[in-house]
């Protein structure tokens, strides 16, 4: 049997209007995807470096993809390239998926 892949969901809490509504449709978005949500980090806007930090719990718990409310969730809402390099993201309120860059 194959396992499941693993993802964490990622959120802003300044940008987020709704946190608890944001992390129900992270988790609900995921589940539909086949995805094992393992957590779901929340940064603020007195995080220092953020993304860095993302991809660095994105490397520790080994997962597959980070399940995002949107893009605004991220600096000037555009999805980081340091985390496409590593990790599959998807945003919940289009479905979009900004895939993995492969190395070639």
């Amino acid at each position: 049997m194959l396992s499941q892949p693993r993802a964490i969901g990622y959120l802003r809490r300044d940008v987020s209007v709704n946190q608890t509504w944001d992390e129900t449709q992270i988790r609900s978005l995921a589940a539909r995807l086949g995805y094992n949500l393992t957590k779901t980090v929340v940064f603020s806007e007195q995080t220092d470096r953020p993304v860095l930090r993302l991809c660095t719990v994105v490397a520790r718990l080994a997962v597959d993809a980070v399940f995002t409310p949107n893009v605004a969730h991220f600096d000037g809402a555009a999805i980081p390239a340091d985390l496409t390099k590593v990790v599959d993201v998807v945003t919940v309120n289009d479905k979009a998926l900004y895939a993995r860059a492969v190395a070639g």
